[in-house]
């Protein structure tokens, strides 16, 4: 592996890894061993990571840029990209459905567990939620935002949507007519990423400006007092403080720490509740485009894959690492208050 980095023993690459741009990497919620990867060369590849081998790969018209698992049902996927359709994939057959068309791409694609539906951000500026069991392949709706979506996630009944301009809004799924709260990103620059914590009481956001933040759903004012921002992904470069994107965000399922994934090749563990870094890994051989735990906790995917940040140049082949996780990497040193 160039560029230095000597992995532990115990971390692996992924055979078989994309042949372009890694957009997205998410583990299967109830198979711990499944992992979705999709990519700017038109595919969405399935991997067992326990042997670890390629299971299935999945050919598009263009770029996927996310996709996600049904639930809890191990048969289905949901992908979306540069062609605005929004696809249900058969993980056995190979068939896919059109559960319906944006206007253009398709950032972000999301299981509502809850609801048995499918969310779905665009650059169109909307989100779509569409019923993967109904006969027709309508949307259940579709919400206009004030921006392009660059990043959602959803929490129990709560969606986060981070968009261009600096918005942020938070719906509730229940009644996607009314918005529940319009935020302004804490973050002065472009957002990259925004991920919920699994407890459902916030979330966290991420710039292209070497910035994270961590935001609370609850608007009172106690709880607002304790949302913060914090520099990270930046080295001093003969004398010269340069400031990286910070392309990935991923939550602990269990301990509510986060890690983050900046384009300078490295992921750090933050314990978000204490304010302090747990862990910073070996330098990647390139950006980190993509993060994401398993729903055990045990394994981190990392994608190290160009994210072209400084235009067309040579960089290394894009690969995906997993990394045995061991609780004391991701445990917080103080307990975090109970939700």
């Amino acid at each position: 592996m160039s560029h230095g980095h000597a992995p532990p023993p115990t971390e692996f690459q992924l055979p078989n890894a994309p042949a372009d741009g890694i957009s997205s990497l998410t583990f299967s919620p109830t198979q711990p061993d499944r992992l979705l990867v999709t990519s700017w060369d038109k595919t969405i590849r399935l991997y067992d990571v326990s042997q670890p081998v390629l299971l299935g790969q999945y050919e598009t018209a263009a770029a996927v840029l996310d996709a996600c698992f049904a639930g809890t049902s191990p048969k289905r996927i949901y992908s979306g990209g540069l062609d605005p359709v929004v696809r249900g994939w058969d993980i056995e057959t190979r068939t896919q459905v059109s559960l319906g068309t944006h206007e253009a791409p398709v950032k972000c694609v999301k299981f509502a567990d809850a609801h048995g539906v499918v969310v779905t951000g665009s650059w169109d500026k909307t989100v779509g939620l569409w019923d993967p069991r109904a006969s027709a392949a309508t949307a259940v709706g579709r919400y206009m935002q004030p921006e392009r979506v660059f990043s959602l996630d959803v929490v129990d009944h709560t969606i986060v949507v981070a968009m261009a301009g600096r918005h942020v809004f938070l719906y509730d799924i229940r009644n996607m007519k009314e918005t529940l709260q319009r935020r302004e990103s804490s973050l002065k620059y472009m957002t990259r990423a925004v991920r919920c914590m699994p407890d459902g009481r916030g979330y966290v956001t991420s710039s292209i400006e070497g910035r994270v933040a961590v935001e609370f759903f609850d608007p009172a004012p106690a709880a607002q007092a304790h949302k913060y921002a914090f520099k990270c992904h930046r080295q001093v470069v003969q004398g010269v403080d340069v400031v990286y994107p910070v392309n990935a965000l991923a939550f602990h399922p269990t301990q509510g720490t986060f890690a983050s994934g900046g384009s300078d090749g490295i992921v750090n563990i933050w314990d978000g509740f204490n304010k302090k870094r747990l862990r910073q890994y070996p330098k990647y051989p390139a950006s980190i485009s993509a993060l994401a735990f398993n729903c055990t906790g045990n394994w981190l995917a990392i994608a190290s894959s160009y994210t072209y940040d400084e235009g067309e140049k040579e960089h290394p082949a894009d690969a995906i690492f997993i990394r045995p996780i061991s609780e004391s990497e991701v445990r917080p040193k103080l307990p975090h208050p109970k939700a």
